[in-house]
């Protein structure tokens, strides 16, 4: 069963694996709408409400990310999934951080991605605006955090980051236990992720006093996320 919107964008360049898709969505109660490049797709979102995407890390001449990147400036809200023969660290981060949601290594079974989407979904679904701290207020449907006034769009990780901090506020959360929290399943990657995302936070919530909060570094032992 689809949650909303059951229009899903497909940016596949490979015309087997986009059919392939087509068909299986169809067959799940889902309106596939197929697009061999990034031009395409950006034409179709301008043409019409798209509830889902699901977006090739290479469409020929185009990259995946910019394609996603751009369909978030432009206010897709939706579930945005990336298929990608590339599997490293490296290359994930860059679709999570370009805004996906999820991230798929080719080759894929069907059924996982499916899975994938409908967590998406229903993530959306179920989730609305909720104080975190401070004058911080997190919408998951849009993935956002507002104190009113401004609102930032953030990435699931940032989310995920600022949720955990949030969680254990006003107390230090050590630079292992967000780790262990966050990313003990992305192989390769190491705890110095951790202060990466810290920075991304830092730079996209700046000022941090405008949320009534501030994100301080203990050197050597992690962070703490306090109400002013």
């Amino acid at each position: 069963m689809t949650v909303g919107n059951n229009t899903v964008l497909i940016a596949e360049d490979d015309v087997d694996i986009a059919s392939a898709l087509s068909r299986g969505l169809l067959g799940d109660d889902y309106r596939p709408v197929v697009c061999h490049d990034a031009a395409s797709a950006l034409d179709v979102v301008a043409n019409k409400p798209v509830g889902a995407a699901i977006v090739d890390m290479m469409l020929g001449n185009d990259r995946g990310t910019d394609l996603v990147r751009r369909l978030r400036a432009d206010g897709m809200e939706g579930p945005i999934l990336i298929l990608s023969a590339l599997s490293g660290v490296e290359d994930r981060t860059e679709g999570l951080e370009a805004g996906a949601d999820d991230y798929i290594a080719k080759p894929f079974e069907y059924g996982e991605l499916l899975t994938r989407l409908r967590v998406q979904e229903n993530r959306r679904a179920r989730s609305g605006p909720r104080p975190l701290l401070g004058r911080l207020i997190y919408d998951d449907s849009l993935r956002s955090v507002t104190n009113g006034t401004r609102t930032v769009a953030l990435t699931e990780r940032e989310a995920d980051l600022l949720k955990f901090l949030a969680s254990n506020a006003n107390a230090l959360s050590s630079r292992g236990d967000i780790y262990d929290t966050l990313w003990a399943d992305a192989e390769g990657s190491s705890e110095n992720v951790v202060d990466v995302y810290i920075g991304y936070l830092r730079r996209k919530l700046s000022p941090l006093d405008d949320f009534g909060v501030a994100l301080r570094t203990v050197r050597g032992r992690g962070f703490i996320l306090a109400e002013l």
